[in-house]
């Protein structure tokens, strides 16, 4: 009997240990969350100009749009802002695109402001690691940084 009791005590030791040596979990991003004054003209822009699809939405109510922004996230605009407000830049979302200089043609067909990070209008900024990028603004305000990296 003494023996099972030090071999089942040896046995909840190495359970322990082996529980301590596990990785401690990550998060995971799941969804950013934007608060607009007119859903429809946001879900417009998010869908027509950054392309993004729509994920059905568990609420039905006509506030909620919720769109693919990856393969396990999203971006989720919720209806109901009363002004537009002012956005640091610094504060942005990021969407890589494959071809910069496509997709800043598509803005300017779509009559869209951009600029480079220091601000200069209509045109694009390479980061030290050549990656080119651009930023604009939602229908609400919120800083958009655009690039191509191909991670």
């Amino acid at each position: 009997m003494k023996h099972i009791s030090v071999l089942s005590f040896t046995l909840f030791i190495c359970l322990i240990s082996a529980a301590q040596n596990q990785p401690k979990p990550k998060a995971v991003l799941n969804h950013t969350a934007i608060y607009v004054i007119d859903i429809n003209k946001s879900g417009n822009f998010y869908k027509q100009i950054l392309g993004l699809d729509t994920v059905p939405e568990p609420f039905h109510d006509g506030k909620h749009i919720w769109l693919r922004t990856g393969a396990h996230t999203m971006l989720h605009i919720i209806q109901g802002a009363d002004a537009k407000k002012e956005y640091y830049k610094n504060q942005h979302t990021c969407f890589s695109v494959p071809d910069i200089v496509v997709f800043a043609e598509l803005l300017k067909r779509n009559d869209l402001l951009f600029e480079d990070v220091s601000g200069n209008k209509r045109v694009f900024s390479t980061r030290p690691d050549g990656i080119h990028q651009l930023w604009l603004q939602d229908p609400d305000g919120y800083w958009i940084e655009v690039n191509d990296d191909k991670y």
